[in-house]
């Protein structure tokens, strides 16, 4: 069952904060990602019983929370304690940050498990977002590796403390830049492409479980083979873009529900926890017009297409 959905707030068109939750509950969408610490939303999820994943904004706040452990309390103060009734699961201290941010990463988390644990709430666990291109060699999936050092100082942090890697996992976009080689098929869930990884003879149904399982390979590489994956976005557009279509979006995302109980042929059994992208089609969204339209909801509260939670 996947975990949540994202909440996307790129748009001057959605319902309020307060409708967005109800939302959720009447949808039986028992998690949510928020991608900054919106005071309105985390107001409305008081007592809802929605666990949450929330982003601490973009760099600068990222850069400020690693400056200083002083920082990281006051953030924890304005942001968590000022909240009762939340369940906090996840703090996620950067959205696929790159370049010369990513030194930021792991003091930011150090300081936010220093601050959460001196309030007793070292439950809630902190991580950071990564893009799928962190992993080089990609295919098979048993040649992944990170392809920069930071991402093995991020791994064996997490690894001590208990907190998952999350992953910003698109095979949309594997498909789109590379329909010669990749069947439509095998990125949707839909039955009919098996591939074989003749490194370690495990044989795969979508490009979804190739790509996590590259990751958990490259995990295995840094020397934090126990660390688990948490997939904290994916998705599929409805509209606006090469195959973004809604069959090909209802096929992606009901698959995906349906499928990630199951785990991986590299993790099989283990529910791999999923937050689809997104809970609505977002009007300002910058970049490809297909940014735009990976909404499971209209934002009149219509369904973009039909899906069973």
């Amino acid at each position: 069952m996947v975990a949540g959905v994202c909440y996307g707030m790129v748009a001057n068109n959605l319902p309020s904060r307060s409708d967005v939750v109800q939302m959720y509950r009447s949808k039986g969408i028992t998690g949510m990602r928020l991608y900054s610490p919106d005071a309105q939303a985390l107001s409305a999820l008081r007592n809802s019983g929605i666990s949450l994943m929330i982003d601490v904004g973009g760099t600068d706040q990222l850069a400020y929370l690693a400056a200083s452990g002083s920082n990281a309390s006051a953030w924890v103060r304005t942001n968590v304690q000022a909240y009762q009734g939340l369940t906090i699961k996840y703090i996620v201290a950067g959205n696929e940050v790159q370049g010369g941010d990513t030194q930021n990463i792991v003091p930011a988390i150090r300081n936010l498990n220093a601050a959460l644990s001196a309030v007793g709430l070292g439950g809630i666990k902190v991580s950071t977002s990564v893009r799928f291109d962190v992993v080089a060699n990609s295919y098979p999936p048993s040649a992944g590796v990170f392809a920069q050092a930071y991402m093995t100082d991020v791994a064996r942090l997490l690894s001590s403390t208990g907190a998952p890697l999350l992953a910003n996992v698109y095979p949309y976009f594997a498909y789109r830049d590379n329909p010669r080689d990749i069947q439509l098929n095998y990125a949707t869930f839909r039955p009919g492409t098996t591939v074989r990884d003749d490194n370690n003879g495990l044989t795969y149904t979508s490009l979804f479980d190739a790509m996590v399982d590259a990751i958990y390979a490259a995990l295995d590489k840094a020397g934090t083979p126990g660390l688990r994956v948490v997939i904290s976005e994916s998705g599929w557009p409805s509209a606006s873009g090469f195959a973004a279509t809604p069959d090909n979006a209802r096929a992606y995302n009901q698959g995906l529900i349906d499928h990630v109980g199951g785990g991986t042929p590299k993790r099989p059994g283990t529910l791999l926890e999923t937050y689809i992208f997104a809970m609505f089609n977002e009007n300002f969204k910058l970049g490809d017009l297909v940014e735009k339209h990976f909404g499971l909801f209209n934002p009149d509260k219509s369904p973009a297409y039909t899906i069973r939670f």
